[in-house]
């Protein structure tokens, strides 16, 4: 059952909609009973609370807190996404937080977008709180005069973006009126579109198959309600088109889907349990850099239109967080993991060489913590599974005589027992490779 306003108006009465759902045979209702239970263990708000990720109170409806190991997560998803676009070609900007209505009357957004907008006045003019990266992107574009020979121009931007989201569609971290965009605005020539597309839907393609995601891909053309001529649309939608072709990736056509001003190829990926999240999309627009009379010297030395992409990889970095909690069940990755080992003295007489163990695991970069609680190994062990920490290194009289540890994985459970040089090598490695081990037994 769910509420819902006659004709979609707060002012008309509510009804009640009723859904459902009819299976062809037993066995496909009994998998989807079982997929409804899995997916509330693996619930990211209860995951969150456990796992001391995030929070959201009260005095801040859909406004995420990061707790400390959220924020050690949140970083090493940063990191990584600036490793990537580093090597493949980007620079990264920011772009303030509040700018003036003029800005957003010419983006189309204060028009089109208002009701989802904050709005403030300064020194007794409109501003407005960015909900889209975009109109910034465009300015940072204006700053200098740009040659063809400076483009294609890849520009990343981190950006916190507010939009106002009702109350009855928040959800967790899936639903929220604050989060960060992981935005790129490429500008280039039309005839750099097809390769550009390539190198997006590649770099997307390497972002989902690190997390072991499989995804679909749809194309998405005009719409009735678009800016631009025929021409224009047509030369887009072949570029977008071609690229999928020339990768080979299989889509389906999304008719009248795409954005008012241009087609779009969205990747909808698939998670551990089998539900589809829309997440990566790639968006071409020509109307922008008219909007904002965006301009380069071509070869021939007259003043030229660029093409630009709008495109996303997470999405929502918040909203991605969330799709990962899930997809793993809280059991990150050990390059993932807040804590990635966990020091298990067996009593405090073995307490200095558990602490030396855990410098040495801090001063090679792996994040580690120790337990100095007076409790017996074995609750220390099951506190530390339920934690899901990748590692655990119980350490005792015979392993500080041999200058050892004890190693249990979540993976493998009892691994036995490894010089504390060689346990950090393998581990810096797994790191490195960003590898994902599965669990081979129960531990």
């Amino acid at each position: 059952l769910a509420g819902a306003y006659w004709r979609g108006s707060e002012k008309n009465k509510m009804l009640t909609r009723i859904y459902g759902t009819a299976f062809t045979k037993k066995a496909d209702l009994e998998e989807h009973l079982a997929r409804i239970e899995e997916a509330k263990k693996r619930d990211h708000r209860k995951l969150g609370k456990e796992l001391g990720l995030f929070m959201i109170r009260e005095e801040g409806p859909g406004f995420p807190f990061f707790l400390p190991k959220g924020m050690v997560l949140k970083n090493t998803l940063l990191d990584y996404w600036r490793d990537l676009h580093r090597k493949n070609g980007y620079v990264e900007v920011s772009t303030p937080i509040i700018l003036s209505r003029h800005l957003w009357e010419n983006s189309g957004h204060w028009d089109h977008y208002k009701d989802n907008m904050y709005t403030t006045v300064i020194d007794d003019a409109d501003f407005a709180v960015k909900p889209m990266n975009c109109p910034g992107g465009m300015l940072v574009y204006k700053s200098e005069p740009h040659s063809y020979k400076d483009l294609p121009l890849r520009v990343g931007e981190l950006g916190l973006v507010h939009r106002h989201e009702k109350s009855g569609q928040l959800h967790g971290l899936m639903r929220v009126r604050c989060f960060t965009q992981d935005d790129a605005h490429i500008f280039m020539t039309q005839d750099q579109i097809r390769q550009e597309i390539k190198g997006v839907a590649k770099l997307i393609d390497e972002v989902y198959n690190l997390f072991g995601f499989k995804y679909h891909v749809e194309l998405s053309t005009r719409p009735e309600d678009s800016m631009g001529s025929d021409e224009d649309w047509e030369i887009a939608t072949d570029g977008l088109r071609g690229a999928l072709e020339d990768l080979g990736l299989d889509y389906v056509v999304n008719e009248g889907d795409g954005a008012f001003y241009g087609p779009k190829i969205d990747f909808h990926l698939e998670d551990s349990i089998g539900r589809t999240w829309q997440c990566g999309t790639i968006q071409l627009d020509m109307q922008m850099p008219q909007r904002f009379d965006l301009e380069y010297t071509g070869a021939d030395g007259e003043k030229h239109r660029p093409v630009m992409i709008h495109r996303v990889a997470f999405g929502s970095v918040e909203r991605f967080i969330g799709i990962l909690i899930e997809h793993f069940a809280g059991a990150f990755p050990t390059w993932l993991s807040p804590v990635q080992v966990k020091v298990l003295p067996i009593s405090d007489k073995y307490m200095d060489y558990a602490n030396t163990v855990l410098a040495q695991l801090n001063d090679a970069g792996i994040r580690a913590e120790i337990d100095t609680r007076a409790e017996k190994i074995g609750y220390k062990i099951r506190e530390a599974r339920l934690q899901k920490i990748p590692y655990m290194l119980v350490v005792g009289a015979k392993e500080e005589e041999e200058k050892a540890v004890s190693v249990r994985s979540r993976f493998k459970g009892d691994e036995g027992q490894k010089d504390l040089q060689a346990f950090i090598a393998d581990i810096l490695e797994e790191i490195r490779t960003k590898e994902i081990r599965q669990v081979e037994e129960e531990a």
